[in-house]
């Protein structure tokens, strides 16, 4: 009988607690070295068509009849108290239907039922930024809804505001909580040993300030949903990470039976952290098709996006090193200032890096999450880490110069077998072999010190472009957990299909279930279907992000699979006068030891019969960590003229267990980078002096381009990890944008001799160091 045990699931920095379903597991970890016949092949999309061809509906192509068109009033302020809204005017324009703000929203809903963990209500006053919603409008078109939305009368009574994250964090700030301007009302403190202990031993010691600049998220689909009340049903397409999280936000907010809210997300037009639950745009949608009887469709604009709907923070990091002569580190210490905006609900683990990816014995840090007057923040892709190693690998570089020690050298003297904080084992650590195989791969040795001796101190130009070569390591989740379910359908015909309702971001997440089916199943992979991020049609499975989809779901339907397989055995042993034991399923055809029968006619001999598997996620072992590992290494070349920094290639390098699809395991590698690369040279929000964006847009706001893409190698360490769950596998979607932007900070210091300290790396900060470095500044 299954147990319900209560285990510990840690990503990003936070750990919860979650009860899960132990049960005996119907599968073994696949061998390290076993030969699959499905899993691990480069398969293409089972969706690809469907995406490329226009078929796919997104949440933004649902088109139902007698559709309300949902929009947002923004405020023009920074922090302010509304004093009175006069929607009068507006309300007189034929095709009107509702409009909703803080003064009524209690008229349409028990408020009180719903309460946003960061800090947000559906309407705050005072407001927080520019862009904060101050009412929603809504009518029978969008050009409707704007014409009144600009007929809202607001009036606000200012108030002292703050935009800089350490400035927010001091006693004298503007507050802009009752509980103050830090996330939990306090910094998050981590030490071990003893780090000024750790600085008095180091024979060399590195300081530096570094800051990274707010990264909006910047999805081809911006946040969207439609809402549909029949009366019985509130149907909602929603562009999300989390169907089951909206499911039982909705049902709260209308104070119905979770069965009768059903959310589909069928594609989704990029996430990457932002579109977790469901959002307020969502939920005044519900409300208002609740009260109209009509479908309601609420898409942010471009502009909306770009403002309201997350970043990630801004940071400022004191970080400080100390080595021996020999390159060993002594201690570490961090304090960082993590602009989290005007609403968050946690505080992004910028000091991970530090905490957790090198053997120090001594380490200290100290993170405050600040609340400013400036757009709020959301998860984003590995938030935390890719600030934290921007700093800290560049730092290990200038360390590493200090001790005249080749930057590898230095990192794999640095390397821990064990996590450093408690001690234990990983389940498995692929960074040595991802540091070799790095090097390997792009000629680090003659590249970066070889040719090194022959240019010493001077660096060659050749019409005005110098070249460099960088790298920088990862760490980070990815382990999985549950709890998440999965059914798999074996139909008459010999088909199979997966019921689960969790996403697919567009990572490929549908294809390796799929794989994963077939592989247990014995099918061809032709007839594997699979239905997910539908509440009415799969069992519970949880959001998708963290590096979490694949070692969390997957499991649960190689369970299934094998659940379904037991039966399907135990039928043909029946109908062929076998033992069990005797029977083996190959690529859909029943096998014994002196028959074939294909799946399909054994099928026929039991008429309507169907058969269900059904398969949970364990949860992960309690005596190991659980983490992937990496490590890339760029080229690029600056041109002294224009301070244009071109990447030429970059090798990724990382361990993420098993592959089970090596072609979407690179589309993530490459999209990871790119978004790295957009981080490290040319994603720069920019603000006025009262906080308001000046470029929210995609054209002020530079994202990489297939021009700007570089040559991307892909060079997995393709080892199983079978201590971490019954696939082997861990996660792959963060890793990937977590070493891009240091590798690249390095190898521009390698390139110029000139090391930048904030990121991005734009062309005006390239040509402004150069000119004060033939000064001599």
């Amino acid at each position: 009988m299954p147990k319900l045990v209560k285990t510990k699931v840690e990503n990003e920095g936070r750990v919860t607690e979650e009860y899960a379903w132990v049960e005996e597991p119907k599968t073994t970890p696949w061998d390290v070295e076993e030969e699959l016949r499905v899993v691990g092949k480069p398969i293409a999309r089972v969706d690809g068509v469907e995406r490329v061809t226009g078929a796919a509906k997104y949440t933004t192509d649902i088109q139902l009849p007698r559709m309300v068109h949902g929009n947002y009033v923004r405020s023009p302020h920074p922090h302010a108290r509304i004093v009175s809204i006069d929607t009068s005017e507006a309300e007189k324009i034929a095709g009107v239907r509702g409009i909703i703000h803080s003064k009524n929203i209690a008229n349409f809903a028990n408020v009180a039922n719903i309460r946003f963990a960061n800090h947000r209500d559906f309407f705050n006053d005072p407001v927080r930024f520019v862009g904060d919603e101050v009412a929603a409008v809504f009518a029978d078109s969008m050009e409707i809804a704007r014409a009144a939305a600009q007929k809202i009368r607001i009036e606000y009574e200012l108030l002292p505001f703050v935009l800089d994250a350490e400035a927010a964090a001091q006693p004298d700030a503007p507050q802009l909580t009752q509980n103050g301007n830090l996330v939990d009302g306090k910094p998050s403190t981590y030490a071990r040993g003893d780090v000024e202990k750790g600085f008095a031993d180091a024979a060399v010691i590195v300081e530096g300030v570094f800051t990274t600049g707010a990264q909006v998220h910047s999805a081809l689909e911006t946040h969207s949903s439609v809402a549909e009340w029949d009366g019985k049903t509130m149907t909602i397409y929603e562009s999300s990470q989390d169907v089951v999280g909206v499911q039982n936000r909705v049902a709260k907010l209308l104070n119905l039976d979770a069965a009768r809210v059903r959310v589909i997300a069928s594609y989704i037009g990029g996430a990457f952290g932002a579109k977790f639950g469901a959002g307020k745009f969502t939920l005044l949608g519900a409300l208002m098709s609740n009260k109209l009887r009509r479908p309601v469709r609420f898409v942010l604009d471009r502009k909306g996006e770009q403002i309201a709907a997350g970043q990630r923070s801004a940071t400022k990091q004191y970080l400080k090193l100390g080595a021996k002569k020999d390159g060993t580190l002594t201690a570490i210490q961090l304090t960082n200032y993590n602009n989290v905006g005007a609403y968050a609900s946690w505080n992004p683990y910028t000091e991970g890096p530090a905490r957790e990816l090198y053997a120090c014995e001594n380490v200290q840090t100290t993170s405050y999450g600040v609340f400013t007057n400036t757009p709020p923040f959301a998860a984003f892709r590995a938030p935390g880490f890719v600030e934290g190693i921007f700093a800290l690998e560049a730092l290990m570089d200038e360390l590493a110069a200090k001790l005249k020690m080749d930057p590898l050298a230095l990192r794999m003297k640095n390397y821990s077998s064990v996590f450093p904080e408690n001690g234990r084992g990983y389940t498995s650590n692929g960074l040595l072999d991802a540091y070799q195989e790095g090097a390997r791969a792009i000629g680090w040795e003659e590249k970066k010190n070889g040719k090194r001796e022959t240019r010493n101190e001077k660096r060659e130009t050749r019409n005005g472009i110098r070249r460099g070569i960088g790298m920088a390591s990862q760490i980070w989740y990815g382990a999985g957990a549950p709890p998440s379910f999965a059914i798999v359908k074996i139909s008459t015909d010999a088909s199979a299909t997966i019921l689960t309702a969790t996403q697919d971001l567009g990572t490929g997440t549908k294809t390796i279930l799929c794989q994963i089916a077939a592989e247990e199943l014995g099918f061809p992979i032709e007839r594997i279907d699979v239905e997910i991020a539908d509440t009415q049609a799969g069992p519970f499975a949880g959001a998708s992000g963290g590096s979490m989809t694949a070692s969390s779901i997957g499991p649960a339907v190689r369970e299934a699979a094998a659940d379904a397989r037991q039966q399907l055995t135990q039928i043909a042993a029946t109908i062929l006068k076998k033992r069990a034991k005797e029977i083996r399923i190959e690529n859909g055809i029943v096998k014994t030891r002196d028959s074939e029968k294909s799946v399909a006619e054994i099928l026929k001999e039991i008429d309507n019969m169907q058969i269900l598997g059904h398969g949970s996620r364990n949860p992960n072992p309690s005596e190991y960590e659980i983490r992937t590992f990496g490590a890339q290494f760029v080229e690029v070349a600056v041109d002294v003229e224009t301070g244009e920094v071109r990447v030429e290639r970059v090798v990724a390098s990382h361990d993420s267990g098993r592959i089970l699809n090596p072609l979407t395991v690179s589309s993530q590698i490459e999209g990871g980078v790119l978004q790295s690369m957009g981080f490290a040279l040319m994603e720069q929000r920019v603000l006025d002096a009262n906080g308001a964006s000046l470029n929210a847009n995609l054209e002020g706001y530079h994202i990489p381009t297939i021009a700007d893409t570089p040559k991307i190698e892909t060079h997995m360490i393709d080892r199983a990890d079978p201590l971490a769950n019954n696939l082997g596998v861990k996660g792959v979607g963060e890793p990937p944008i977590i070493p891009t932007a240091g590798a690249i900070a390095n190898a521009i210091y390698d390139a110029i001799g000139v090391r930048f300290y904030d990121a991005p790396i734009t062309r005006d900060k390239v040509l402004d160091a150069l000119e004060r470095m033939e000064r001599g500044d």
